[in-house]
Formats: C-alpha cells, sequence, structure tokens
C-alpha cells in the first residue's frame, strides 16, 4: 500500500503540515515545573459538581505552580449538544470562582492557542490525520451501522471481546482499489487508529492519583474521525492537549478504560504524554452502602442546586477543598482567616477511591464561612441571591440597606460569632419577622392564660424605656417576673419546678413572641433596638389586643 497517496486521496485539501502547527502554537514561556492544564467539559446544559472538583483540582494545580489554567469545549459529539449550553457552562465555573487565564469565553476565544471549541478545530484534526494515514497507521473504514451491529452480535455469540480488531478489522488492509470505488461510489467512511497492541501484554503506568498502574495495552482499531469529518474525543483530546501544550490532564476515573489507547495514540503521534491526574468519583451513603452521585437521583449533583439553596461560592469552595485534601481542615482551624488559596493544595492527597459527599458537613462548612464574613458582605450576597430566587423579599432587603446590614450584624465578629445562617435561603426565617410583612402572628403556648400573658405585656409597656441601656432592661424584665410571683432563680426552679409558676425565661418569652412573633431570634434588646421605639410598642400592643380577642 502506499499510504502517502492514500493520505493525498482521503485529504486532498490539506495543506499545513504538523511543522507548520508547531510553529503556529509554540512552547509556553512558563516557570519551570509549571502546570499547564485545562477544563474541557462537553457542552450538554448540565454542569455538576465534579466538573468543579476537576476544575478546583486544576485550578489549584496550575496557579499554586505558576502555570495556567484554560477552559477548552468538547464539542465533537453534536448529538449531546444543547442549545445554550456553552453559556451556561462558562456563567457557572464563573459563579463558582473558576478563574481560567485563557480559552473560551461568552464573547468568544481569548488566548493564542485557540480556538477552543473544538468544533472549530477540524483542519488542524486533519492534519495530524493524515500524517497517521501517510505513515499507515490510519485508515479509512467503510463499515455500514448494520455491519458492526451484526459483527457485534456474532462477538457476543462466540464470548469474545467486542469492537473492531483482529478478524474483525475487515477494512485495515484493504487494497488501494477497494477503497477508491468506494470514494467512487459516494460511500461514507471513518477514520481508523490502525492499533499494534496486544492484549496478551502489560505495562506499568504511575497516576498522580492513583498511584502505579498496570495497563493492557490497547488492540482495537477505534474510530480517529467521524463520518462528517469531525474526530472523536479521544483524537481531538491529543492534539489539542498536545497545541496547547497541556502538562496536566485532570478527568475523572471512568476515562481510565481508554487510557492504554491514549497512551498509545500520543506514541503514534510522536508527542510528549502529559501527565494524568484520574480522580475517583464523588459518592454518598445510600442505607449501609456507597454509591455514585446520580443526575437521576440526587438534586446535589447539580451546581445550579448549590445557587439556588444559597450557599455561597466560598463554602462550597471550602467544602469541595476538604474532599480533595484532607488536611484541609486541620489547616483551616489553623489559620482561620486566611484566604483559601494559600491552602498548599496537592494532588497527592486524593483520595484514590474517591470521595464522600456528606450534606450535614457541607453545611457545616457552610455555617462556619458565613459566620467568619462581615455584615456588609452577607447583605451583598444575600440580597443578590434573594433577588433572583425571592424577589419580595430581596426587594425587602434593597429598600433599606442600612436596616438590613444592622440586622445581620447582630452577633457577628468576635471569637464566637453566632452561625444562624446556612444558606441564604434560611434567611428570610431567621430574620424576616424585622420586617411587618413577614411577621407572624405570635403562637403562645396553651400552658399560660391569655390574661396572664396580656399583663405581662402590660407591665412591660409601662416600664419600658428605650434609652435603658441592656442591663437596665433586663433588670426591668426580672421586676416583672417577680412582680407576678414567678423565679428569676432558674437553678431554684430546676430543683424544684412546681415551687414557681414559671420563670424570667417565660416572661422573656411572651415579650419575644409578641415582638418577633418567635420563639428563637436574636438578642431581643438588640432587635428592639433595630426595630425601633415605635415598631416594638406597636406589635407589643398588636399582642395585647390579639390576646383580648
Amino acid at each position: 500500500m502506499d499510504y502517502q497517496a492514500l493520505a493525498d486521496l482521503l485529504f486532498p485539501d490539506v495543506t499545513m503540515t504538523p511543522e507548520d502547527l508547531e510553529k503556529k502554537f509554540p512552547l509556553r514561556d512558563v516557570p519551570q515545573g509549571a502546570v499547564v492544564t485545562r477544563m474541557a467539559p462537553s457542552p450538554t446544559g448540565f454542569v455538576h459538581l465534579g466538573n468543579l472538583v476537576q476544575g478546583l483540582t486544576s485550578e489549584r494545580m496550575a496557579h499554586q505552580s505558576g502555570g495556567v489554567l484554560f477552559l477548552r469545549v468538547e464539542d465533537t459529539d453534536a448529538k449531546r449538544e444543547v442549545p445554550g449550553a456553552v453559556e451556561v457552562l462558562i456563567n457557572t465555573l464563573k459563579h463558582y470562582g473558576i478563574q481560567f487565564d485563557e480559552g473560551a469565553t461568552m464573547d468568544g476565544d481569548s488566548g493564542i492557542y485557540g480556538p477552543y471549541r473544538q468544533r472549530q478545530r477540524a483542519d488542524i484534526y486533519h492534519v495530524y490525520a493524515r500524517k497517521l494515514v501517510s505513515e499507515g497507521k490510519a485508515y479509512p473504514c467503510f463499515c455500514t451501522e448494520e455491519e458492526l451491529s451484526a459483527m457485534r452480535e456474532q462477538q457476543e455469540a462466540n464470548k469474545e471481546n467486542t469492537g473492531y480488531y483482529g478478524k474483525y478489522a475487515i477494512w485495515r488492509d484493504r487494497p488501494m482499489e477497494d477503497i477508491q470505488a468506494q470514494l467512487d461510489a459516494g460511500n461514507p467512511w471513518v477514520l481508523r487508529f490502525r492499533s499494534t497492541g496486544s492484549i496478551q501484554n502489560q505495562f506499568k503506568f504511575d497516576d498522580l492519583v492513583k498511584g502505579k498502574l498496570t495497563i493492557t495495552e490497547n488492540d482495537i482499531d477505534h474510530v480517529l474521525l467521524k463520518s462528517d469529518g469531525i474526530p472523536t474525543y479521544h483524537f481531538a483530546h491529543a492534539v489539542d492537549d498536545h497545541l496547547m501544550r497541556t502538562t496536566h490532564v485532570v478527568r475523572g476515573d471512568e476515562w481510565l478504560p481508554t487510557l492504554p489507547f491514549h497512551i498509545q495514540l500520543f506514541q503514534a503521534l510522536g508527542f510528549k504524554l502529559p501527565k494524568y491526574v484520574h480522580i475517583g468519583p464523588l459518592m454518598k451513603m445510600d442505607g449501609t452502602s456507597k454509591r455514585k452521585l446520580s443526575k437521576r437521583k440526587d438534586p446535589e449533583l447539580a451546581l445550579t442546586f448549590y445557587k439556588a439553596e444559597g450557599f455561597p461560592v466560598e463554602a462550597v469552595y471550602e467544602y469541595i477543598m476538604t474532599l480533595l485534601n484532607s488536611n484541609f481542615e486541620d489547616w483551616r482551624r489553623a489559620n482561620p482567616d486566611a484566604d483559601p488559596t494559600t491552602f498548599p493544595f496537592s494532588p497527592k492527597k486524593l483520595n484514590p477511591a474517591g470521595s464522600l459527599f456528606d450534606y450535614a458537613k457541607l453545611v457545616d462548612v457552610s455555617k462556619n464561612v458565613i459566620s467568619r464574613m462581615d455584615a456588609g458582605k452577607v447583605y451583598r450576597l444575600l440580597t443578590e441571591w434573594a433577588k433572583e430566587f425571592d424577589p419580595d423579599f430581596g426587594a425587602a432587603l434593597d429598600a433599606d440597606p442600612d436596616f438590613a446590614t444592622r440586622i445581620l450584624a447582630i452577633g457577628r465578629g468576635g471569637k464566637k460569632p453566632r452561625k444562624d445562617l446556612a444558606v441564604w435561603k434560611d434567611a428570610k426565617d431567621y430574620m424576616g419577622f424585622f420586617y411587618d410583612q413577614y411577621l407572624e402572628k405570635p403562637a403562645f403556648e396553651g400552658k399560660y392564660d391569655a390574661s396572664l400573658i396580656a399583663d405581662v405585656l402590660n407591665r412591660f409597656l409601662a416600664s419600658f424605656d428605650f434609652a435603658d441601656d441592656a442591663n437596665t432592661w433586663f433588670a426591668k424584665v426580672k421586676a416583672i417576673t417577680e412582680e407576678i410571683g414567678f423565679t428569676t432563680d432558674m437553678k431554684a426552679y430546676k430543683a424544684d419546678p412546681d415551687a414557681f409558676p414559671g420563670t424570667v425565661a417565660d416572661v422573656s418569652t411572651f415579650v419575644r413572641l409578641a415582638v418577633t412573633g418567635k420563639t428563637n431570634s436574636p438578642d431581643l434588646y438588640t432587635v428592639m433596638q433595630i426595630l425601633g421605639e415605635d415598631r416594638t410598642r406597636q406589635r407589643i400592643q398588636d399582642t395585647i389586643s390579639l390576646l383580648k380577642e
């Protein structure tokens, strides 16, 4: 077979050479040891937690080393692409703080190693396809879907490995005459890799997460170019990672079965193999056993879930860091106020088996993250979330920023800040009572008569002085407690509850329910100071009227 003639026949319009492309995409000017890596998702419209795990791993490896992180859109599978998915992808990754140095953007491409969308790189792939054909490393295959299906059925019946290999690779050594006849007839063809591997052979391979692996050689003649001239992922990623000068490939370990072919393909193309970082799956407990997070079963797999629930980006980031490196939590305890990007991340500390997703732990991490924010930042992030997901509440927050910020400042700061908020979705329940439209009608326990509660509230109003400090205010609450025969001695009450009809805690609860409509709220004195004297008095008076009905 004259392979050069076959290459000319299959790719008559290809005029560029691999040497031309090497000049067009030169080696990067980065420090020695710098990591150049990428996120390369498919535009399916579903951006999931695994994307973020891989993205943060890539981002940390690149930026900690003084390297480059770029975004490449792997859109070679047109059947899976969803309209608008690229925009969703870019916006979602941006929301979660994945900062790309170059790659696909909303406005096109940014960087000299593009295009960064694979369907726009067909001419580039054809250069290398032509090279492989000219070297006898690839060939056209004219098998129909029906022929391939029949082949698969025969292999299954014979209990053989399925695939296009050995005696089943019927177009591997066809003469030029057969190929020319098919082309003259206008029949579609795919370009297949000519494998030289054997499943009888194995070799060692070092993965940065999995460690030393024993790999069985690939013997399948995989498709490189589909009948429309667009490459498969396998071929495209090899060409792109070489020309974009990728040093490390971070991806899920579901790609491990294809690793033998990818190694073989890089060797055939004469490319230096990047280092591989195969990340284990995200799992969750299902009863007493673990299983992978599922798109169908688990809403928490979708990144849109976290935004809608109102998890701050920083909280999701920190939680993922706990999944990636187990020593992150110890580092955070030792560095409570440090920027998380200063944590010395290491891919070698990734769990080879994958990580266990724990929603309760995420909530706990989020509480800690929010508790460290100042009131101004909490207000800004909460208002942004509410405007999108709870517009009425967002409008209330936006109407008086100073009022809302004072509310959110309650118990904030100091060594032991309050941790009332885990997600922005909690905020309305936590602080909504400050706004009259969200104030709930108080529900008092049936333990005490309405007349007694009304009497307590009247006494409170009579003694209430908005200018009182917190100690004077509470002294008056204690005085009312003793006036009605309740006790302020909580130890005595716990020792003999039947000796007293109630305590100062009950009196405080009567006032709290009248002012806030809730049995639990932030510090009541501070709440009244923020509400102001007129609104505080009006709420108590309204409650007294309700009790008389």
